[in-house]
């Protein structure tokens, strides 16, 4: 140990006695520099513009991070090239051969100066740090800490790598070169073989590309830190091995027998490591970010036994290209937190073809059968075509019909439990968290049934149009649909009772009468303590009103409509200048005075932690749910349900009008007269009633349009997973939000930043240009 010691003081010596390791570090200190206050100063900035900031901690130290590991590339082969080629190169390799050291002492102490180096650079990222924790509030330093650690692993692996080769030449700019030549080869070498499943394991575990990218992000996996360990020691050992073959002349096939058997254990190692069963996880933010949130941990951890999920990948679907064997191990990093608990989890992928029910094959490929389609489209992707079967191999095992042929996976208990986990048609395209755990809770409970009323005009599921509610509850390929969170959707009329397992009732907008019969079956669904959501709209309250009079409820005749005061440049209520009891109109506005924006009244924020969540957005103002041509809601008799208002309109601003119905050519007045008063008025209203053991839910709403396929979205689509999560008592959808970071402000202006980018890009970089010239002078002056 004394040895390798005193080979790495001089080794150090020899760096900090030339221009190339301290010109290194003042260029690394200026860069640093630079891209830190990049970062730190656009943060300043957006606060000062004063938008909310959140999550400084990790948006600062990832931004930083993540440059200076892009940079780490070409600094290490330059310090490492001359570690081994200077000895080679000045024949100084003799008296260390002739002197009382072992190979792997030569070796040792070399890398451990490397590693010295490598810990001042650090020093330097910590000063940055250190500017951070100082000026952002609540700033999470364990993040910045793991994220430090993934680049001085990351440093000591590319030191490794260059003293290898700097000991298989003794020419300097040789040695740099083939570093950088062997570090490029590790960043692509996760390309090859992908279509192999062994190589497939290999290769990517071999890639050192993204390797540090969890540790920046704040989370510290065994597999990573075990291929910082595995991977110096294999090119350490392979120096080690070359500088015994230079040392004592040994036959080239046993030397090259001995480097393939150190490559053999890496890669055998690597490969027993990055199991998912033998992982360990830290995860080292403060809100835990890079883990699975407890409500989904809780979902795996009822899954109990094996899991299967199988990937049915279609040719001829628009979304092959993300689970072709070459991209399988990009696809399983989507669910990497689930195999996290449940590392035991079986993948398999299916691979046939069929028309998907894509019209543009047919345009794209004119008179060519499936076969050749198939044939066009892997020469397009460079995908081997023999892997895909034709439908009929695989439909006795599963009939994909329902799901449109598209990319979908099956998840499957041992016991026999399934159910589907789709692709969506956004910019995502795959299931996050949300989706994901919704899908496993399907596994362990019975999914709630949503039932929706038909046969009397009301609003149907199917229907894809403006009016329709297929959008946010049957369309498979719409990640919000209740279909995709957990529940089931069905189509029920009253002809008969309502079924038993029926969790909610959604009666739509019926536009015609439900007969007495039909109603009376109705009631009793209600009274037996059915949940119901109950929408009425315009022109339908002599429909409606018998359905909630029951519940001591009633739509008032007219609609609401809404003329904000910031429009309007005289009173609308000029009492004096009244004849008829008619004000002056009001302006135009850009909006139509009927085109409601309702808030969530504060009293239905406890209704369940989604409710609260959008409450606390949609007081301020900000956002508030769209419920064109809505029906005011007015409560009458106590006929013992507990009535919370649920969505209420703006009392400056709104009031019910009971005569204009023509808002393009005519202006609405407010008309005191005649009844019509500006107020608040209840556009939603929640009843509850305590049944036995369990809570009656009702919700009754002014406005159907509200959740047609039009309007849901957006706020509107948050209300719509606020709504049945109450109606689920807070099963589905699964609530994967997660609290707020604390770090959400900087003590530091625009001032603060010039004198940042002073200190860190020039004044410290200037120090240690100043000590290298001290350093310098001093050892000439001896």
């Amino acid at each position: 140990m004394k040895k390798i010691r005193k080979i790495a003081l001089v080794e150090l010596q020899t760096f900090f006695y030339s221009p190339v390791a301290w010109l290194i570090l003042i260029v690394f200190a200026f860069q640093a520099g630079m891209i830190f206050t990049d970062i730190f100063g656009a943060s300043v900035r957006n606060q000062e513009l004063k938008f909310s900031l959140s999550n400084l901690t990790v948006t600062i130290t990832r931004g930083t991070f993540g440059k200076i590991q892009e940079y780490l590339y070409f600094y290490i082969p330059l310090l490492t090239m001359s570690l081994m080629s200077r000895e080679l190169g000045s024949g100084s390799i003799k008296l260390l051969y002739s002197s009382p050291v072992t190979n792997r002492q030569i070796i040792l102490g070399k890398y451990a100066a490397m590693l010295a180096y490598g810990f001042v650079m650090m020093v330097v990222v910590g000063i940055l740090v250190a500017w951070a924790a100082l000026t952002v509030k609540d700033f999470d330093l364990p993040v910045a800490l793991s994220g430090m650690l993934g680049l001085y692993l990351l440093l000591a692996a590319y030191a490794a790598i260059g003293l290898f080769m700097s000991s298989l030449t003794s020419y300097q700019v040789v040695a740099a070169m083939g570093t950088l030549a062997v570090l490029a080869a590790l960043n692509l070498v996760k390309r090859v073989g992908q279509e192999y499943d062994f190589i497939r394991e290999i290769t990517w575990w071999l890639s050192i590309n993204g390797r540090a990218d969890e540790f920046i992000n704040g989370l510290i996996c065994s597999e990573d830190v075990l291929y910082f360990v595995i991977v110096p020691a294999l090119f350490l050992s392979l120096s080690i091995l070359r500088l015994g073959a230079t040392r004592q002349k040994s036959r080239w096939h046993l030397s090259l027998a001995r480097y393939v058997g150190a490559f053999l254990v890496a890669i055998l190692a690597g490969y027993v490591t990055s199991r998912p069963s033998l992982m360990a996880f830290h995860d080292a933010t403060r809100t835990k970010q890079l883990t699975l949130t407890p409500p989904s941990q809780q979902i795996i951890s009822r899954v109990k036994g094996a899991l299967k999920m199988t990937v049915y990948v279609n040719a001829l679907d628009r979304n092959l290209s993300a689970a072709l064997p070459r991209a399988r191990k990009a696809d399983m990093e989507r669910f990497a937190r689930y195999t996290r608990f449940k590392p035991e989890m079986e993948v398999k992928y299916v691979y046939y073809y069929t028309n998907p029910g894509d019209q543009g094959l047919e345009r794209r490929y004119p008179g060519l059968s499936l076969e050749r389609m198939v044939g066009q489209v892997c020469r397009a992707w460079d995908a081997d075509s023999t892997i895909f079967k034709p439908l009929v191999d695989i439909e006795k095992e599963v009939d994909l019909a329902p799901e449109g042929y598209r990319l979908v996976r099956l998840l499957e208990r041992e016991s026999g439990e399934k159910t589907f986990l789709r692709m969506f048609d956004d910019m995502t395209r795959y299931p996050s968290e949300a989706e994901i755990s919704a899908a496993l809770k399907r596994l362990v409970i019975k999914p709630p049934l949503v039932a929706f009323l038909a046969g009397h005009g009301e609003r149907d599921i199917n229907d894809a149009g403006d009016r329709g509610y297929y959008r946010f509850s049957a369309n498979k390929h719409a990640r919000t649909a209740l279909v995709n969170q957990g529940f089931d959707c069905v189509t029920i009329d009253l002809g008969d009772e309502v079924p038993a397992d029926v969790n909610v009732l959604v009666v739509a907008d019926p536009r015609r009468p439900i007969p007495a019969d039909e109603r009376e079956r109705l009631q009793r669904y209600i009274s037996q303590g059915g949940n119901l959501l109950l929408l009425g709209d315009l022109r339908g309250q002599e429909v409606v009103n018998p359905l909630v009079a029951p519940l001591g409820l009633r739509f008032l005749p007219g609609q609401l409509v809404r003329y904000p005061k910031e429009v309007e440049k005289e009173p609308v209520e000029n009492v004096g200048s009244l004849s008829a009891g008619r004000g002056a109109a009001p302006p135009r506005q850009n909006v139509s005075p009927d085109f409601i924006r309702a808030s969530l009244d504060r009293r239905a924020a406890g209704l369940s932690r989604l409710h609260e969540s959008l409450y606390n957005i949609t007081r301020g103002g900000t956002a508030r749910v769209a419920m064109p041509g809505c029906l005011a809601i007015e409560q009458g008799d106590d006929t013992g349900y507990s009535v919370i208002p649920f969505f209420t309109t703006d009392p400056a601003d709104t009031w019910n009008e009971l005569h204009t119905t023509n808002f393009i050519d005519d202006t609405a007045r407010l008309e005191i007269s005649r009844g019509e008063e500006r107020r608040a008025h209840a556009a939603g209203l929640a009843l509850t009633r305590a049944m036995g053991e369990r809570q009656q839910k009702i919700i009754v709403l002014g406005d159907a349009d509200c959740l047609s396929n039009e309007r849901v979205g957006g706020v509107n689509s948050n209300f719509v997973m606020a709504m049945f999560l109450w109606f689920s008592d807070d099963a589905l959808p699964v609530d994967v939000r997660r609290p707020a970071t604390p770090d959400n402000a900087i003590f530091s202006s625009g001032s603060g930043v010039k004198m940042a980018r002073n200190v860190l890009m020039f004044i410290f970089p200037s120090l240690l240009l100043l000590a290298s010239l001290i350093l310098w002078l001093r050892r000439r002056g001896r």
